[in-house]
């Protein structure tokens, strides 16, 4: 019982910062679960260490640390929600978490955000000539822009991933694939050398079967994570 009560409020609290936030624009998405999720995992986290530490006051030690706990786990959550609104709204777009947005013919752009990172999917017949993996001018932009906030978090972890459709061999759309990636991912090296990867036609948005489908298979991915250990294979 001494343990639960700071746990409880520094719960509470962390939420209470999770919710601080609010900036306004159309393409804003206002859930913040990373938020929420980070601040009250810090708050757990902080209170445990609080409570364990040799000393009198174990009570008080544990509602500091849950509140410094939070504190800290709170921003890194908050990072990444206030990074998904602002790739959004410099791509022009906004955050949907919709999974079938990823089959809309029309979305050449799709921003998305999950607990742990935040993902942009471009579609190949705005970034690429067939065969080719040289940027065309205006998705050159595009990423630019991306690399320019990506300067104002330099802890943020970038992955990029490219994803063929399955006309030709599976190597040449794998070295296809990873090009376009390295690609994308020379521009956004404002961090550090992202993590990059071709999947050739692995993972499949569609059924490959029509000219429209294979299209929605052609795309590079780009993943924003707060922390490298979170970082899965993007080709499965």
């Amino acid at each position: 019982m001494k343990l639960i009560k700071p746990v409880i409020a520094c719960t509470m609290g962390a939420f209470l910062l999770a919710g601080c936030y609010n900036e306004p624009g159309l393409v804003q998405d206002s859930s913040y679960d990373r938020t929420k999720t980070g601040a009250a995992t810090g708050a757990l986290a902080g209170a445990l260490i609080g409570y364990n530490t040799q000393g009198h006051h174990k009570g008080q030690r544990a509602l500091i640390g849950g509140l410094l706990g939070a504190a800290v786990g709170g921003a890194i959550g908050y990072s990444m929600d206030q990074q998904a609104n602002e790739v959004a709204r410099a791509l022009g777009t906004g955050v949907d978490n919709d999974p079938l947005a990823a089959l809309d013919p029309r979305r050449d752009i799709i921003v998305s955000k999950a607990r742990d990172h935040v993902k942009i999917i471009f579609r190949d017949r705005m970034m690429f000539a067939t065969d080719s993996s040289t940027l065309q001018p205006n998705a050159r932009y595009k990423v630019e822009k991306i690399a320019r906030l990506l300067e104002r978090y330099p802890q943020t972890i970038v992955g990029v991933a490219g994803f063929t459709d399955t006309q030709g061999s599976y190597e040449y759309n794998k070295g296809l694939s990873q090009r376009r990636a390295a690609t994308v991912a020379n521009i956004l090296s404002v961090n550090g050398r992202p993590y990059t990867k071709g999947c050739s036609y692995e993972k499949a948005i569609a059924p490959n079967d029509t000219a429209q489908n294979r299209a929605l298979n052609r795309r590079v991915e780009v993943y924003l994570y707060g922390d490298r250990s979170r970082m899965g294979d993007p080709c499965y």
